[in-house]
């Protein structure tokens, strides 16, 4: 059996088979579906003050979304540049992960 027959060589061939475009397309999901999440979650802090304040995270956890995942969406959706989607919707989970870290700190304890 000739494991080079066109030339290439395996690591190439496993890229090859490694579909970034879906990839891309299930972690930009992940990464809307945790914001949608975020909306569920910040609805049910108990209100400490009773201000509101605590609807303010959304804008930031808004700018996550639009500045990576809304970009990765259109990327999988017209089929350009896949790999390079495909970081960009880990950077974009990576933020969303330190920034909800910094706001559960901030809400009051419930059950988030």
């Amino acid at each position: 059996m000739n494991w080079f027959a066109d030339g290439g060589d395996q690591s190439t061939m496993a890229l090859d088979t490694v579909n970034f475009r879906k990839v891309a397309a299930l972690i930009a999901a992940a990464g809307t579906l945790f914001w949608l999440y975020t909306f569920y979650a910040i609805a049910h802090v108990p209100p400490g003050d009773g201000t509101g304040f605590q609807w303010l995270a959304v804008f930031p956890l808004g700018m996550v979304f639009g500045l990576f995942f809304l970009p990765a969406w259109l990327l999988v959706a017209i089929g350009r540049l896949p790999r390079f989607t495909a970081a960009l919707g880990v950077c974009g989970l990576i933020a969303f992960a330190v920034l909800w870290a910094q706001l559960l700190q901030e809400f009051p304890r419930a059950v988030l």
